[in-house]
């Protein structure tokens, strides 16, 4: 599969999953309509559907408007809050998104919201607002447990799994995973690698659940209660 970032606001990168080029593209977490029409006609790419992992704005903004261009199917979690969706699913719950060939998973990742819902085919994670490379999101609706039992599920994929979240935060969390991890070699050099990539102006996305479980603290993080303390640190931070 071919995965494109489609750069919005600040820092949200919103995916185009294609099974091959010039071929329809699945669209994930469409915060804003524009940048997905310029880039939908920038590549004379049809939609084919959109996956939804949870109603914040930055991720649901762009739905409506992209379906007055497009009749197409919309995957996404069970909530009245996102307007749109057309084929709700949850946890356990397999699906082939239309455009695509390859089977997804549907697992609940409640903790940033409660609607959280991540995207997983083999070889591929997409998780929203709920895995960041070296951090998560922060903790709006959910409890530390909820949260802290997300990130193991996360963290049990296959260790080769690319892992796609939506923001551009990556930088600013190997900050604070080098102030919680001193001793860290890995985030060390995962600094001096992201800086590369983004003086060059290029995504530091994916990751991968083999390089999260080796620089990022809250898949380190023992018990809900660590990471709880390690959430409210960051909070801050």
């Amino acid at each position: 599969m071919l995965i494109s970032p489609i750069r919005a606001f600040d820092d949200n990168y919103i995916w185009a999953i294609q099974p091959a080029k010039g071929k329809p593209a699945v669209i994930v977490d469409p915060g804003d309509e524009k940048p997905v029409l310029a880039w939908l006609e920038k590549h004379n790419v049809q939609l084919a559907s959109i996956l939804i992992t949870h109603h914040h704005w930055d991720h649901t903004d762009g739905l409506m408007p992209l379906l007055e261009h497009y009749q197409v199917p919309v995957y996404g979690p069970a909530n009245p809050k996102i307007e749109g969706i057309t084929h709700p699913v949850a946890e356990g719950n397999t699906f082939v998104p239309e455009g695509l060939q390859s089977r997804f998973e549907v697992i609940e990742t409640p903790g940033h919201t409660l609607d959280h819902i991540s995207f997983y085919t083999p070889g591929l994670l997409f998780c929203g607002d709920t895995l960041f490379s070296a951090g998560c999101g922060r903790m709006f609706e959910g409890t530390a447990p909820q949260f802290y039992t997300s990130l193991r599920k996360l963290a049990e994929l296959p260790a080769t799994t690319a892992v796609y979240c939506t923001h551009e935060y990556t930088a600013a969390n190997l900050r604070f995973a080098a102030a919680a991890e001193p001793d860290n070699k890995a985030i060390e050099q995962a600094q001096r690698d992201v800086a590369a990539r983004r003086e060059d102006d290029q995504p530091s996305l994916p990751s991968s659940i083999a390089r999260e479980l080796e620089i990022n603290p809250f898949l380190h993080a023992r018990d809900p209660d660590e990471f709880a303390r390690l959430r409210q640190w960051k909070d801050k931070f």
